[in-house]
């Protein structure tokens, strides 16, 4: 080995024990600092740790009192609901009790009314039947009369038969010409009488009323029973004559009209006509007589 290379290992061998002492001087320091390191994290936790706790016990301690306030509002709250409960339950109850005085005080007072109904009730029908038995008591005084006036209108009836017989024999015997004609209106007049003594015929048979006239032309209107006569026109050749007639404000002329002619014409109240009959027809003068119903009844 040459001297230069002698010396080259000699001197690796001289520099390694000051390389060590270099490393384990940085390994050392690294320790030390990792071991601060370490302090620093375990103060940090530790400080973190406490913070955490403190934390948990402040979170805990308002938990905790959220908890009792909740608490006693729920208490107050059901407390308010409760006294709620109470107050609807009495005054429901006072309902109940108003209804039931209510309802008392009208089953009393529907009672009184029925009572005083019933007891009006019997007074009207007490009433009633005392008018019923009156009623029945003027019905048979009333049925009484009727049937004794029934039997002395059927004792009038047979004498007026009787009478008319006789009235009729009497005419027969007097040998009065009376007949039935057809009246200027188409309908059967009544028995005419062409002179006085038909005429008392009639009379005396009672069936009419019968107003005897004498018109003249000069004398105008002239009243005749319940109408009015104006004699317009007489022809005593032909027997013929004219008036105007006035009934219910109503003038009706009866034109050339015959001796012993019914001139018929109907007035208000009346079935049957009038009839006027004209026995004589002179100069300016007619002379007859007016027959009138003696039963008014109303045309239909």
């Amino acid at each position: 080995m040459s001297e230069h290379e002698f010396d080259s290992t000699h001197e690796v061998i001289h520099e390694t024990p000051t390389s060590h002492k270099v490393a384990f001087g940085l390994l050392a320091a690294g320790l030390v600092i990792a071991l601060a390191g370490d302090g620093y994290l375990w103060s940090k936790s530790d400080g973190l740790m406490k913070e955490i706790s403190s934390t948990q016990s402040g979170t805990q301690a308002q938990i905790s009192k959220l908890n009792d306030a909740t608490t006693t509002l729920l208490q107050q709250e059901q407390e308010r609901l409760e006294a709620l409960t109470q107050e609807m339950q009495q005054k429901v109850k006072s309902a109940n009790d108003n209804a039931s005085v209510a309802i008392r005080r009208a089953r009393t007072e529907a009672q009184k009314q029925g009572e005083e109904l019933s007891a009006r009730l019997a007074q009207q029908q007490q009433q009633v039947s005392g008018e019923l038995d009156q009623l029945k008591n003027d019905a048979t005084t009333a049925t009484s009369k009727i049937s004794d006036k029934i039997t002395e209108v059927s004792t009038d009836v047979d004498a007026v038969k009787q009478n008319v017989a006789s009235t009729r024999s009497d005419l027969d015997k007097t040998g009065a010409d009376l007949k039935r004609v057809m009246g200027d209106m188409g309908v059967m007049s009544g028995l005419i009488a062409t002179n006085s003594k038909d005429l008392d015929a009639l009379r005396a048979l009672g069936e009419r009323n019968y107003f005897e006239f004498d018109l003249t032309k000069a004398q105008g209107m002239k009243k005749i029973g319940d109408v009015t006569l104006t004699l317009k026109k007489s022809d005593p050749k032909r027997n013929r004559f004219t008036v105007d007639v006035m009934a219910d404000d109503k003038h009706v002329e009866k034109k050339d009209k015959t001796m012993n002619e019914p001139v018929q014409l109907y007035v208000s109240g009346n079935m049957q006509p009038y009839e006027i009959v004209v026995n004589q027809v002179k100069k300016d003068e007619v002379v007859g007589y007016l027959a009138t119903p003696k039963v008014k009844v109303a045309r239909r």
